[in-house]
């Protein structure tokens, strides 16, 4: 099929398919019946209410999640019927298909069968030595792997330079703390992305690096000075624009005073400052005119806490339009059929805001325009893709390849007091401490599969352990691995593996995890063994378990994938095997500061 972008100027159609065109929907769970608060059933096969929604009110694009991405043959069905749906619109356009894969934590394709690599910090660390190499490379991969399911948006990269220790949603989605470094990096993949005709997305504007607190979850605000919010948090996107100017922003939802100390009234009646996601100042005046951006600009999702704490649907809508924003991602949720009749609403909300001249319409058309014409750029001929080259190019013997160099590349040693290389003699006896067992198991088996002698290995895991146990195991251990990721899991990351009845007597909670961890170190050291500790994530915590470590390393991913005989692994472990057991040298360095 194919979806003929039409050459009409915007302002020669309805205002209804402008407005439409400037939407990106999230359908993540559909139920036929039942209340949208308690569906959860993964939208994986387009209904046909869905599909009406789609082609009824002209909306330009959807985002996908894990829960509609399940298998290769699935999501090419999908997106097939999603494009199939716009192609029946009376002004059809062809759908932005998005998706967030920056790789590494974030990626919402099954890790099994699509790559999603170890990350941006670990794209950093291996800037030293290797330049734009794996940015550009990982980037070429990822965007290959999208194409080939018929998604032609991803939300990457991230480009906010990581200045806070303790930033809860950032971290090692960051290439790096030095905002130049971090510049060149995005700049090379959103080249890259977009050289595979997958539109890129820069994210979060104005800059989401020094926040310690999730948007997802409440509304940060960065007090910088103007002149490091210059030199810091805009610097990356005002190089990137300048060098290889995206086809897509994403906004951050953050309160920036120094660059807009406004204020609007929200759903509670009190005045506070604009997010940025809602202020002119930052979105037209700063970025389309100082920085000359004259791309398509998207919201971050507006159902997060940073936003729908504060403003109902419609009134966010209607005020990031209002600020000069071109497409309103996750206006609202749609989950059963009567949710349909809000999104009427919300149409008949912004039809009316222009006709009373609260939106201007000649800026609705220009931004209309925008949309079509990215479109015309990156979305050309037939929408419809093939499962057959799906299989062939996801997860393909060259793009694991370079998921594993890209994972040994990255390895960094931070301390290494004659322990590294360990030297394994047959039946040497490894205690490993893991976040969780099924990381513990990843441990194992990566080390038993590069080990030239046989090892004795045990473990504990610090979702529960009995201290007795693990002491014993210590006494008897020729070494001792002790591994951590911070900030914290989510309860999805940890996916865990093991018998929570069997837990329950020593379950720790996540804040107790690390004084457990420090403690079977000091212990372990008691007993005059040598300890190594393992950053599996930000690797700001090495400064707490250094002192009682006779090594350091640092991977910055635990990324664990379950071939079809069970064997779990993933690209971070098999480096960190091979590091440990002197089979290659870590020859990465820390894109951050540690004390």
């Amino acid at each position: 099929m194919t979806l003929s972008n039409t050459s009409l100027a915007s302002s020669q159609l309805p205002l209804e398919v402008q407005l439409g065109q400037k939407l990106m929907l999230d359908f993540r769970y559909f139920c036929q019946q039942g209340h949208s608060e308690t569906c959860r059933t993964p939208m994986t096969s387009l209904p046909s209410q869905l599909a009406d929604v789609i082609s009824k009110y002209h909306i330009g694009g959807v985002i996908l999640f894990s829960e509609n991405t399940q298998d290769i043959e699935q999501i090419v069905h999908l997106n097939n019927q999603l494009q199939a749906a716009a192609h029946k619109a009376k002004h059809p356009q062809p759908l932005f298909v998005a998706i967030d894969q920056e790789g590494g934590r974030v990626a919402r394709i099954n890790r099994e069968q699509a790559t999603s690599f170890t990350g941006n910090m670990s794209i950093g660390a291996t800037y030293p030595k290797h330049g734009t190499h794996y940015a550009s490379t990982v980037a070429t991969a990822i965007a290959k792997e999208l194409a080939s399911l018929g998604v032609n948006v991803n939300f990457a990269p991230t480009v906010d330079v990581n200045m806070n220790a303790e930033n809860p949603v950032i971290n090692v989605r960051s290439f790096s703390e030095n905002p130049d470094v971090v510049a060149k990096l995005g700049a090379a993949q959103v080249k890259a992305f977009e050289q595979q005709q997958v539109i890129s997305a820069l994210k979060h504007f104005p800059g989401h690096g020094d926040t310690h607190v999730d948007s997802h979850t409440g509304l940060p605000r960065v007090d910088h000075d103007e002149q490091t919010i210059w030199q810091n948090d805009l610097a990356p996107f005002q190089t990137v624009i300048k060098t290889n100017a995206p086809g897509m922003i994403m906004t951050a939802h953050i309160q920036y005073p120094a660059l807009d100390n406004s204020t609007l009234v929200n759903k509670h009646g009190k005045h506070m400052l604009k997010p940025a996601t809602m202020s002119r100042k930052i979105m037209h005046e700063l970025l389309r005119k100082k920085l000359g951006y004259q791309g398509v600009i998207i919201t971050d999702a507006l159902d997060m806490a940073g936003i729908s704490d504060f403003f109902d649907a419609n009134s966010a809508v209607l005020e990031t339009f209002k600020a000069g924003v071109d497409i309103a991602l996750m206006p609202i949720a749609i989950r059963t059929p009567s949710d349909i009749e809000k999104l009427t609403r919300l149409l008949q909300t912004l039809t009316e805001a222009v006709n009373q001249g609260l939106l201007d319409k000649h800026e609705v058309a220009q931004s209309a325009q925008r949309i079509y014409e990215l479109k015309n750029r990156f979305i050309k001929g037939s929408t419809q893709v093939s499962s057959g080259i799906a299989r062939a190019t996801l997860g393909n013997p060259g793009h694991r390849k370079l998921e594993a160099e890209l994972a040994l590349a990255a390895i960094t040693q931070v301390k290494n007091a004659a322990m590294l290389p360990v030297e394994v003699k047959t039946q040497n006896k490894v205690h490993i401490i893991m976040p969780d067992q099924r990381k513990c198991e990843a441990m194992r088996q990566a080390l038993e599969l590069y080990s030239k002698a046989p090892l004795q290995i045990s473990c504990s895991s610090l979702q529960g352990f009995d201290p007795n146990i693990a002491h014993a195991a210590i006494k008897q251990a020729d070494w001792v691995i002790g591994a951590h990721a911070s900030p914290q899991q989510s309860a999805v990351e940890i996916g865990g593996m093991e018998d929570v009845s069997k837990l329950e007597e020593f379950a720790l909670s996540r804040q107790e995890q690390p004084n457990a961890l420090k403690a079977l170190l000091q212990y372990a050291k008691t007993q005059q063994k040598q300890t190594l500790f393992i950053s599996l994530r930000a690797p700001y915590e090495i400064t707490q378990f250094a002192p009682y470590s006779d090594a350091v390393l640092a991977s910055y991913a635990y990324n664990i994938d379950v071939d079809n005989n069970n064997r779990v692994a993933g690209p971070a472990f098999s480096a960190l095997a091979k590091v440990i057991l002197g089979q290659a040298r870590a020859e990465g360095t820390l894109p951050v500061t540690i004390k």
